[in-house]
């Protein structure tokens, strides 16, 4: 197989996961705006994400969060998603919008909320076992606003035996993606702030435990690459939630603000070996589309994604391997440098055509009628979104 050929099979058998929650009617603190046919349950999230694999063909699987998307018959939501032509992806739980949780969730100084967490985190279990799912995602709000709140040490011990239980009760195939943020909700201590906190937690839980690297949740100047790096070398990097950041956790569009360092992580994916299916490094967005039209977004993030992913593939091995080891500081960077300038919308849109799709995605969406249609015909009844 020639290098370009190789390029090629490895972008069509590359998978970006979307979220459900991106359908819907999302914002900041301040203001959600609604948009016209954003879906009204479940079931039109998933009839949504469907056109986006339609259009793009990497799209096959839709993360849902619970309570946002809780149905009475979770089988017949996966099977409505098969009909579509997509699969249910990772469970996230939200144990941060009860009002019990003021003081913390899974870390609460009393058992009785903590109990009610971990309750909720094994009915998402129970989820995945209706829907087949296989990844548990988790990420906590837990935290402390005050130097002496809580006490730290025993906030990391209730962390663990909450993760612990949860563990446990996971079945054959399935896992724990544990994500950290660096702040925010609380600010003066956060009980999983980075990689190496999560990471920690997943090396005692065992191999069914690894960490999901969110690209806005870190510090300013943060090489994230280097974390991709770590993790995946030491067998723990259970994949990615995609999005942008200018000063926090904006949920931008992956891609928009730092399209360079997109480039970077996924040259590191590529270099660790995370597209090969054993790593199991799940690919998926977690955006707020609060300005923008929700379907084209993700539209654009999925591509975005492969535009970062061509290019890391593109890399001189030889080249950049051969100039690391002479010590040719500006040849090595210089490699790097000629495959994130190259233009890979050609390779792109051939690589599509070759799967059987038009080689514009989104102006094949724009063409297919699909958002008038939904504006038509989704009248009446609660729009879902953020908390809905």
């Amino acid at each position: 197989m020639t290098e370009l050929a190789a390029v090629k099979a490895a972008l069509r058998t590359q998978a970006v996961e979307t979220p459900s929650w991106a359908y819907g009617n999302s914002g900041t603190r301040f203001k959600v705006f609604a948009q016209a046919g954003v879906p009204r349950d479940p079931f039109e999230k998933l009839d949504d994400a469907a056109k986006v694999h339609e259009f793009t063909g990497v799209a096959p699987t839709v993360a849902l969060h619970i309570p946002w998307d809780r149905v009475e018959d979770y089988a017949a939501l996966a099977a409505h998603a098969e009909k579509r032509g997509v699969r249910i992806g990772a469970i996230n739980s939200n144990t941060f919008q009860d009002d019990d949780y003021k003081l913390g969730s899974i870390c609460h100084p009393d058992a009785v909320v903590r109990r009610k967490a971990v309750d909720h985190l094994l009915e998402c279990v129970d989820i995945m076992d209706a829907t087949g799912s296989r990844d548990l995602k988790l990420w906590f709000a837990d935290g402390t606003n005050y130097p002496g709140q809580d006490d730290i040490r025993s906030r990391q011990d209730r962390l663990a035996e909450g993760l612990a239980e949860v563990y446990e009760r996971l079945g054959e195939g399935q896992r724990m993606l544990l994500e950290y943020k660096l702040f925010e909700p609380a600010f003066y201590t956060t009980d999983v702030p980075d990689w190496g906190t999560a990471y920690a937690h997943c090396l005692k839980l065992g191999d069914k435990a690894q960490v999901v690297v969110d690209t806005g949740h870190h510090a300013p100047g943060t090489n994230i690459e280097f974390i991709v790096a770590t993790l995946l070398r030491e067998g723990k990097l259970g994949g990615f939630d995609f999005n942008s950041r200018f000063y926090a956790d904006d949920d931008l569009m992956v891609g928009a603000a730092d399209p360079f360092q997109l480039f970077r992580i996924m040259y590191e994916v590529v270099r660790g070996g995370g597209f090969a299916p054993e790593t199991n490094v799940a690919f998926m967005l977690d955006q707020c589309h609060n300005i923008e039209a929700k379907i084209p977004a993700i539209v654009r993030s999925v591509m975005n994604v492969q535009e970062a992913t061509a290019k890391a593939l593109l890399v001189d091995g030889t080249a950049l391997a051969a100039a690391q080891g002479s010590g040719d500081v500006l040849e090595a960077n210089a490699v790097l440098m000629d495959a994130y300038n190259t233009d890979v919308r050609p390779l792109l849109r051939e690589v599509r055509e070759e799967m059987g799709l038009e080689p514009e995605p989104l102006k094949a969406y724009r063409a297919s009628g699909w958002g008038e249609k939904v504006v038509a015909e989704r009248v009446g009844g609660e729009q879902a979104g953020w908390g809905a």
